[in-house]
């Protein structure tokens, strides 16, 4: 791990701050993506997994409060916000809708660092959820494989997406439209589909599940603890 480099994605709509915090994070080794807006940071997400975003609030379109609410469950990366100087009502509603922190411009730069490498370290035990043993099974959700009786079964990226938000939280109970903004579902019935697919890779006995259980009338929790 000593030659891991976090990713982090950089949104901000003015050049030069963007520019310049993406040059300082590099001579701070780390790997730096840039975004000019809203639109562009969405596109990239759906491509690449990064550790962090960095992202400022004020830009035209859409704005980095309504990213924050719109993306937070889904990619499940934490978000770092930057805000306009004693703009207090914005950091607490960035805060409310799912923001790990926030920066006020102007900032240090030595500040900045300081508060990724906070979050980060706040994120490892999330990261190391990536891999998780019970009973008879084993989930690897970096390779996408469920390992279950010396049988390797594939998982797909919304089987993946579901799992890894289930596995940071065992025992929590997630509702049926949660799930359906999760993964971006159109149908709420699919969401059927994709537990009865998931069952039969992890359950010994998928008609009488052991893990991934139905909570009649408030939706699905995975018993793991």
């Amino acid at each position: 791990m000593k030659n891991f480099k976090a990713h982090i994605l950089v949104v901000d709509d003015d050049d030069g701050i963007r520019n310049l915090v993406k040059q300082y994070l590099s001579q701070n080794d780390f790997l730096v993506t840039t975004a000019k807006n809203s639109e562009d940071a969405q596109k990239k997400t759906k491509i690449v997994k990064f550790d962090l975003i960095i992202l400022d609030i004020m830009m035209p379109g859409k704005t980095g409060l309504e990213f924050t609410h719109e993306n937070k469950s889904k990619i499940d990366t934490p978000i770092l916000l930057l805000t306009a100087k004693g703009e207090a009502s914005e950091r607490i509603e960035g805060l409310e809708v799912g923001a790990d922190d926030y920066l006020s411009k102007p900032f240090e730069p030595k500040e900045l660092i300081l508060r990724i490498k906070n979050i980060l370290n706040k994120t490892k035990l999330k990261v190391s959820k990536r891999v998780i043993e019970f009973g008879s099974i084993k989930i690897d959700l970096k390779k996408l494989f469920i390992y279950r009786n010396e049988k390797s079964l594939k998982i797909n990226n919304t089987e993946k997406i579901i799992l890894e938000k289930m596995i940071n939280s065992p025992g929590k109970i997630f509702k049926r439209e949660e799930i359906v903004n999760l993964i971006d579902l159109d149908k709420e019935r699919s969401i059927d589909v994709i537990i009865t697919r998931l069952r039969k890779k992890i359950e010994e006995n998928p008609k009488s599940p052991k893990y991934l259980q139905t909570i009649r009338g408030e939706g699905y929790v995975l018993w793991i603890e």
